[in-house]
């Protein structure tokens, strides 16, 4: 493995590892029925885990949008995970959205709930594919 790799690898490790923060937070803000930022993290818990996938590939955008292109680009197009994955990442980023500013937006528990099992699946997927690339 190039050093080059090995840097991939680790900031891939890292953007997992944040995402499972962010997972945890979004399960810790639900058992205090704050589901607005509940659903806000398990967002970003998705997000950070599709940053971790894209950093093997040695790509980067600065923005949302671009980080939902390039991975729908580089992960869903090619085959390498399903199109569920493109699915949530999309629906989980127009949740955000609602939740972050829309003032009058409301969630429910069962919104944070499906949003989270969501998050759960989705780090679940990339874990596996990062394990794969390092073997």
């Amino acid at each position: 493995m190039s050093d080059e790799e090995r840097e991939r690898k680790a900031l891939s490790l890292a953007r997992l590892k944040r995402a499972k923060q962010h997972l945890k937070s979004a399960r810790d803000l639900l058992c205090n029925d704050d589901f607005a930022d509940s659903v806000s993290r398990s967002y970003y818990a998705i997000f950070q885990a599709a940053r971790a996938l894209l950093a093997l590939e040695g790509t980067e955008s600065r923005k949302h949008s671009g980080v939902i292109s390039l991975f729908n680009r580089h992960f869903v197009k090619t085959g390498k995970v399903g199109k569920r994955l493109g699915v949530i990442l999309k629906d989980a980023r127009r949740s955000r959205e609602m939740a972050d500013y829309m003032e009058l937006a409301e969630f429910s528990r069962e919104d944070a709930e499906a949003q989270i099992a969501d998050a759960e699946v989705f780090i679940q997927e990339v874990q596996g594919l990062i394990g794969k690339e390092g073997s």
